[in-house]
């Protein structure tokens, strides 16, 4: 049975965080003169986050289970032509769920928020932030049209940047932010390209009309070359997708947003902004299904991305950059899956991910807590007695992430890496290597993060920075204290987020992978991409499957990389100094991300530094302000000057001027006879 959704109700969830953002934004700062307290800008903003996440249950329940759909223009903005600028929701299997991921990370962010920031000046000014936040996602992902996604695409990029310089006192910060806005504006200007080509050549922003149009789109060329349309407007897309889901080479801002608060680390880099471009190119698989060139072009790119940055994340001590670079690899995985036309496993992928990479987050800022704000995890050690809680959640993400059997990564990440077995796309010969040997990397930097922190030695007293401070130090703190366990409001957003990291996969797969659940939201050609189709036919339910992997490939590698991880770090600690010391040159282009910051820094930014001045001065200064405007001035100086020699007053001269003219005219007319 269908039925239709409630315009109310749908409006209420995006509105509600916005109504609230506002109540604290404005109420609770000095801004507006600071009316209300924490406990009010607190409670305003969950309870709206809360609306929202309610809400959007009623709607996943609509959808799932009676088959209801919503496919509305609510405004109309304005007209040009025959060109229609609307706001308007389209709401079906995609869209309900990420509704649902979207607004339950959030509300446990905003949760956690209550004991995280508890001592920071900028308590209300945060929660109307992540509100905001939430409120611009929930718009991106409901909308029916390019101009409402593009309005929330720019959104999310926006308080992003407000986000990840929250401390804006900390010049490590403010960098930060401005390297993740200019990043993203890199990828956003190829995202409006494809928007501007779709709206030039199938006259409609409308999703539904232009994906009618994509079989007349895939015969036309770009005017001037012999490149089809569609590829263009594919690749320009995906461009947009690069950005704001962190794929190489524009993944360079991510891990330097962890300057900002842990609790927008979580909601950042789990559920929000880095999937806004997944969800897009899922949203678009009609138009991205008819070119092959497009789809091999995601495919490479996100197995540049899943290996390459799970490389980085082996190197790294500060706890949320392992979790950072554990994000940037997990999205080229999406992005892999994507390119090998498997976009229903790539948005599973997205949403078991949200929870399990949220679990990870929260419980890094836990960690971070309970040491009293060191973030180094040289500096850890044996916290698993102190901090119960924090220890058995953080396992459980951590299996969650690596694949284990019967937790909601192994089916997302299997789903994939079969996927990739089955694709006949150029490069899928890499993407098969990178996608496993990225398994055992995964496990290892994971395991490595997870005993160095729980496990072994004692180190936390031994900290050389342990009284100048350290990373996420808002408040007071004391290096001769024992580690705790963080308070109730922080456990518990990470008991409530360890529990779909662990189920989610098991009870989903079936109607999201193989029934109705994506129907009519993500199209694929199965003639020309077959890899769903393999995957159906290999399917045999939750349980077969987690059976079937004990044999598997990745389940091996996965182990290796834990077993590797406890031998060198728990049995033989001096092994990766060893082995650091004789690969110097390797772990130096690690240590330095493969010198892309360099590159970015000094030959791209000098460079468009260089290119600036050049235009500014040869341009603007020599061509405009010096032979234009001051050229025109003086040569009509010096024609004045000239002509002022002529008019000298004296009636003698003007005489012989009028007797020489005369003598010239009739000189002249008797010459042409």
């Amino acid at each position: 049975m269908s039925q239709t959704l409630s315009v109310s109700n749908l409006l209420l969830v995006p509105l509600a965080p916005l109504v609230g953002s506002i109540i604290a934004g404005v109420l609770g700062t000095k801004f507006g003169g600071n009316v209300i307290g924490r406990r009010a800008s607190h409670s305003v903003t969950i309870l709206g986050v809360l609306l929202a996440f309610v809400v959007s249950v009623m709607t996943l329940k609509a959808v799932a289970l009676d088959g209801a759909r919503f496919n509305e223009t609510l405004y109309t903005w304005m007209v040009v032509g025959d060109l229609k600028m609307e706001i308007g929701f389209l709401v079906d299997g995609l869209t309900a769920m990420m509704m649902c991921v979207v607004t339950f990370v959030s509300l446990m962010v905003h949760l956690y928020t209550i004991g995280y920031m508890e001592e920071d000046d900028g308590y209300n000014r945060f929660f109307s932030y992540i509100s905001l936040f939430t409120f611009s996602m929930l718009m991106l992902v409901m909308s029916n049209n390019m101009l409402q996604l593009f309005f929330g695409w720019e959104a999310v990029g926006l308080v992003s940047y407000l986000l990840i310089g929250f401390w804006f006192n900390k010049p490590t910060a403010i960098f930060a932010n401005m390297k993740a806005f200019l990043v993203n504006r890199v990828g956003d200007f190829g995202f409006i390209l494809g928007i501007g080509l779709i709206a030039a050549y199938a006259g409609t922003l409308n999703y539904a009309e232009a994906f009618s149009k994509a079989g007349h789109l895939a015969t036309l060329s770009l005017p001037g070359t012999d490149w089809m349309l569609i590829t263009v407007i594919c690749i320009c897309l995906f461009i947009g997708a690069m950005g704001k889901s962190a794929q190489f080479p524009l993944h360079v801002w991510l891990p330097d947003s962890m300057e900002g608060p842990t609790p927008i680390s979580a909601l950042i880099h789990a559920a929000t902004m880095v999937t806004a471009g997944i969800f897009m190119v899922a949203r678009m698989s009609p138009l991205f299904e008819l070119s092959d060139t497009a789809l091999g072009f995601i495919l490479v790119t996100g197995s540049i991305t899943a290996l390459f940055m799970g490389f980085l994340g082996i190197i790294q001590n500060d706890i949320k950059r392992v979790v950072a670079y554990s994000t940037l690899s997990q999205l080229g995985y999406m992005t892999v899956a994507l390119g090998a036309s498997a976009y229903s496993v790539a948005v599973f992928h997205l949403m078991t991910h949200a929870f399990f990479k949220a679990l990870l987050f929260l419980a890094a800022g836990s960690v971070i807590m309970g040491v009293h704000h060191n973030q180094d995890i040289r500096w850890m050690g044996g916290l698993r007695k102190y901090m119960p809680i924090t220890w058995i959640t953080s396992l459980l993400g951590s299996l969650a992430l690596i694949g284990t059997p019967l937790f909601s990564g192994f089916y997302s990440k299997d789903s994939i890496i079969e996927a990739v077995m089955e694709s006949h796309l150029p490069g899928a010969g890499f993407a098969k290597f990178a996608v496993l040997a990225g398994v055992f990397v995964t496990a290892f930097y994971s395991f490595r993060m997870y005993f160095l922190v729980f496990h072994g030695k004692e180190r936390f007293n031994q900290n050389p920075d342990a009284h100048h401070g350290h990373g996420d130090d808002h408040g007071h703190h004391d290096a001769h204290q024992s580690p705790h366990e963080s308070p109730w409001v922080v456990t518990v957003p990470l008991v409530l987020l360890a529990i779909p990291s662990v189920v989610i996969g098991y009870l989903t797969i079936a109607p999201m992978l193989y029934g109705d659940f994506f129907k009519d939201a993500i199209v694929v050609n199965s003639a020309l991409h077959p890899a769903m189709k393999e995957l159906e036919h290999a399917f045999h339910g939750p349980m077969q499957m987690a059976t079937h992997a004990l044999t598997s490939l990745p389940l091996w590698l996965a182990v290796s990389g834990v077993v590797l991880a406890y031998v060198f770090y728990m049995v033989k600690p001096s092994w990766p100094a060893a082995i650091k010391a004789t690969f110097l040159p390797v772990f130096n282009v690690l240590e330095n991300k493969y010198y892309l910051d360099w590159f970015n820094e000094n030959i791209l930014a000098r460079g468009a530094r260089a290119l600036g001045t050049g235009l500014w001065r040869g341009g603007d200064q020599a061509i405009i302000d010096g032979a234009l405007v001051n050229g025109s001035w003086k040569l009509v100086g010096r024609i004045s000057g000239l002509v002022r020699q002529l008019q000298t007053g004296y009636l003698y001269h003007y005489a012989l001027v009028m007797i020489l003219g005369i003598f010239v005219l009739m000189t002249y007319f008797v010459w042409l006879k």
